[in-house]
């Protein structure tokens, strides 16, 4: 059984981010970590449909995205058992429902050093930016 930890930096990382400078800003930022391979979906359907493509190791969730927030995601990650941090202009408190309370998130913009942190964290530390 393969144990649920990261003590390295994960190989595949979802991004769900619906800003396209954005999502190439986190894209470039983590290859430098090291990642392997970056995919990025701009919305709930389209990230959906690539973790059923394709199980990422990892997933970056903005919550705000144009017309939907990206919570769907988010059950699909936890039901899967893939870690995940939100990133969120939004703040920790209000924002979430109770089921993600617990979650990782990281404030928009984030700082390189944080990001790369919760990317090599253990699930359930329960770090919160």
């Amino acid at each position: 059984m393969e144990a649920a930890s990261f003590d390295r930096i994960p190989e595949d990382v979802l991004i769900v981010e619906d800003d396209p400078i954005i999502a190439l800003d986190f894209e470039d930022t983590i290859l430098g970590f090291g990642v392997k391979t970056v995919r990025t979906a701009g919305s709930v359907a389209k990230a959906l449909e690539m973790i059923a493509d394709r199980k990422p190791d990892f997933a970056l969730l903005d919550v705000g995205l144009v017309r939907e927030k990206s919570f769907a995601v988010a059950e699909r990650l936890d039901a899967l058992k893939i870690p995940f941090v939100f990133v969120t202009g939004y703040g920790a408190s209000g924002a979430f429902p109770a089921a993600f309370a617990d979650k990782p998130t990281l404030p928009k913009p984030c700082s390189t050093d944080a990001l790369h942190a919760l990317l090599k964290r253990r699930p359930g530390d329960g770090a919160r930016g």
